[in-house]
C-alpha cells in the first residue's frame, strides 16, 4: 500500500457512471502495524441505476462511500497502489486536488448516517442547504434562498419557507434525513451515496424516505449507491447488490438473483437473521449456522422449529397498568406553557414469564411510557401495581427494593455505559448500591458468571466499553441488568441500531434469559417483525394513545385499527 498520489489523464466515457477498482484501505495503528478495512474491493456502478452496498459494521461499507468523497482521514489511511475509484474516467484517488473537488459535492453526494450529528445544530436548515448552492453553484443570498424552499419542498417537507428557519433540533428524524437529502441533491448530482439513511427510523418513514430516493433518481437521471446493513431493505429499490464481509466481496449480481438464489453462505445468513413475519423460529439463525454449512434459507424451518406464543386467562400478572398519563409542557410564551399529552390513559398487563410489545413511531410515547413505570419520569395520574403495590405512590425507602426488581436496557449501548469504568466496575456498581454479595469477591464472581451468562469471555472484565463492538456492548448492558436479578425488564429499542445477524444474537439471548429465569419483558420497538419475533400480547401507540392491543398473532393476522394496517402494510411493501 502508499500514499503517493499522481495524475490519471480522463479516459473515454465508460458505461459505468463509477468504477471501483481493487480497492484496499487500511488504518495504520502505529509506524509498523496497518489494520486492513478493505481488500480488493471491486464493483461498478452503472448510470441511473441503483446498487447496494451490504454488509455488518466494520464490514468496510462506510470506509468505501469515504474514500469515494475524499473524506479519508489523510495521515492515518493506507491505500493500495493499484486501487482505483474511477468517475468518468477520472481515478479520484490519484487525482490532482483542483480536478477532484470539481467532482465531489457537485456531481457527487452524499447522505451520512446520522443526521443530527451530520447537520450543524447551530445553524438554521436554510443556512446549510444555500451554502451548498454558493459554494458550488455560485447562486446569490435571495436566488439560493429560494432555490433552498424548493428543494424542502421536493423532499417532502410542509410548510417550506418556514422550515427554512428552524434549527435541526427542531426537526423529527424523518424530517432531518430529508433536509440531508435536499443539501445532497442540491446540485442535481449524478451520483448519490446514501449511507444508512433509514438506520433507526420508523417503518413508515424508512418507506417513505426510500420512496422519495426512488422518485428523485427518477426525476433526476441519477446513480444512487445504497448502503446497508439490512440486506432485505433493499429487495425492492436496489437494481444490483454487493455483499461485503471482513472488507472483502463475498457476492455481487442482480438483486432479483441474489434474493431468489443467494450463492454465498454469508449472504444466505444475511437473509435468514432478518426475524420474519411469516413464521417465528424458537431461535434466530446466526452468521455462524451457514457459514460452515450448506444449510438454504429455506431449509430453517426444519432446523429452527417454531415457537407458540399467546397469553392465557390462568397466567400470573407481575405488572398491572390503570390509566397511566403523563404530559409535559411547551413553553408558547414569555409566560405560557402549552401541555403535551406524551401518554394518554394507557392501561395493560404485564404476564409473568412472557413479552408484551410496545409498537408505535417516534413520538407516539413508547419510551415515555417505559420510563414512567420505572419512575425515571413522574407519571400524572394513574397507577402500576407490583404485587398489589402501586409503586409510583411508594415513598423513595420503600420503592428502592422494587427498583432492583424492575429494570431497564436503554436503546444505545454507546452511550448507556460509563466510559471511564471497566466492565468489571459497571456491573460491580449495581450490586454494590443494592447490597448484592457479601464482598467485593463475591460479587466479582457474580459478575464474571453473569459475563459468561451473556456469551462474553471473562477477559471482558478488565476492559473498556470502547474496546468492544456495538453488539457486545448491549451485551455488557444485559449483564449489568441481570446483576441485580430482576424480574420485569424494559426492553427500550434494545436492537434497533444492530446488524441483523448482532441483532438476532441479542433477541436469542433475551428469549433464552426469560426461559431460564421466567423473566417478563415489556419490549418497546418500531420494528414491528422484532416486536412479533418477541411478544406474547401487542400494544400499538399512537400520538400518547394506545389504538389497539390484543395478542401478536391475532393483531398481525388482523389488524382492526387503519394506523396498524398502515404500519404492517409499510413493512410488508
Amino acid at each position: 500500500m502508499s500514499t503517493a498520489y499522481t495524475h490519471v489523464a480522463v479516459a473515454a466515457q465508460p458505461p459505468q457512471l463509477l468504477r471501483i477498482d481493487r480497492l484496499s484501505i487500511g488504518f495504520r495503528i502505529n509506524r509498523e502495524d496497518v489494520v486492513p478495512a478493505t481488500r480488493a474491493v471491486s464493483f461498478a456502478v452503472p448510470r441511473e441505476s441503483v446498487v447496494a452496498l451490504v454488509g455488518e459494521s466494520g464490514s468496510g461499507k462506510s470506509v468505501t462511500a469515504l474514500a469515494v468523497m475524499g473524506l479519508l482521514p489523510k495521515d492515518s489511511a493506507v491505500i493500495g497502489r493499484d486501487s482505483g475509484i474511477y468517475y468518468n474516467g477520472i481515478n479520484l484517488l490519484f487525482a490532482l486536488p483542483a480536478q477532484a473537488r470539481s467532482v465531489r459535492g457537485k456531481e457527487i453526494a452524499m447522505i451520512f448516517q446520522e443526521p443530527m450529528s451530520a447537520l450543524n445544530p447551530v445553524l438554521r436548515v436554510g443556512a446549510q442547504i444555500e451554502e451548498v448552492l454558493r459554494t458550488h453553484l455560485r447562486m446569490g443570498t435571495r436566488a439560493a434562498r429560494a432555490r433552498a424552499a424548493e428543494l424542502l419542498s421536493e423532499v417532502g417537507i410542509p410548510e417550506p419557507q418556514r422550515r427554512l428557519a428552524s434549527f435541526p433540533h427542531e426537526l423529527s428524524g424523518g424530517q432531518q434525513q430529508r433536509v440531508m437529502i435536499a443539501m445532497a441533491i442540491a446540485c442535481e448530482p449524478k451520483l448519490l451515496i446514501a449511507d444508512e439513511p433509514t438506520t433507526a427510523l420508523d417503518v413508515t418513514i424508512q418507506q417513505q424516505i426510500l420512496e422519495l430516493l426512488q422518485r428523485l433518481k427518477t426525476r433526476h437521471r441519477m446513480s444512487i449507491l445504497f448502503i446497508t446493513h439490512d440486506l432485505a431493505l433493499v429487495k425492492r429499490h436496489a437494481d444490483q447488490v454487493v455483499v461485503l464481509q471482513d472488507g472483502v466481496v463475498r457476492e455481487q449480481g442482480g438483486a432479483q438473483q441474489i434474493f431468489r438464489a443467494p450463492r454465498d453462505a454469508y449472504t444466505r445468513a444475511l437473509l435468514a437473521c432478518r426475524p420474519g413475519l411469516d413464521r417465528r423460529p424458537q431461535r434466530l439463525p446466526v452468521v455462524e449456522d451457514f457459514l460452515n454449512s450448506d444449510l438454504r434459507v429455506d431449509a430453517q424451518a426444519q432446523a429452527f422449529p417454531e415457537r407458540v406464543r399467546g397469553v392465557s386467562a390462568d397466567d400470573a400478572m407481575v405488572l398491572i397498568v390503570n390509566h397511566l398519563s403523563k404530559r409535559f409542557y411547551l413553553r408558547s410564551g414569555l409566560f405560557e406553557k402549552q401541555p403535551l399529552a406524551a401518554v394518554s390513559d394507557v392501561s395493560f398487563r404485564l404476564p409473568k414469564g412472557k413479552t408484551v410489545g410496545l409498537v408505535g413511531e417516534s413520538g407516539s410515547g413508547k419510551s415515555t411510557l417505559g420510563l414512567a413505570l420505572l419512575r425515571l419520569h413522574a407519571a400524572d395520574s394513574g397507577e402500576v401495581l407490583f404485587e398489589g403495590n402501586d409503586i409510583l405512590r411508594l415513598p423513595p425507602a420503600r420503592f428502592r427494593a422494587y427498583k432492583r426488581r424492575i429494570q431497564i436496557i436503554f436503546q444505545n449501548p454507546y452511550a448507556s455505559l460509563n466510559p471511564r469504568f471497566t466492565v468489571g466496575q459497571i456491573l460491580l456498581e449495581p450490586m454494590q448500591l443494592h447490597g448484592i454479595g457479601a464482598d467485593d469477591r463475591e460479587r466479582r464472581e457474580l459478575a464474571l458468571a453473569w459475563l459468561r451468562k451473556v456469551g462474553l469471555e471473562e477477559a471482558a472484565y478488565a476492559k473498556y466499553p470502547h474496546e468492544f463492538s456495538g453488539g457486545q456492548r448491549q451485551r455488557i448492558a444485559v449483564a449489568r441488568c441481570l446483576t441485580l436479578k430482576p424480574e420485569v425488564i424494559v426492553c427500550d429499542e434494545c436492537v434497533s441500531a444492530l446488524d441483523v445477524s448482532v441483532q438476532a444474537q441479542v433477541l436469542n439471548l433475551l428469549q433464552d434469559l426469560q426461559d431460564e429465569f421466567g423473566l417478563s419483558y415489556l419490549f418497546i420497538s418500531h420494528d414491528l417483525a422484532v416486536v412479533r419475533h418477541m411478544s406474547d400480547y401487542m400494544l400499538v401507540m399512537r400520538a400518547g394513545e394506545v389504538v389497539e392491543q390484543g395478542e401478536s398473532d391475532a393483531i398481525f393476522h388482523a389488524p382492526q385499527h387503519p394506523y396498524t394496517q398502515q404500519l404492517l402494510a409499510a413493512l410488508r411493501n
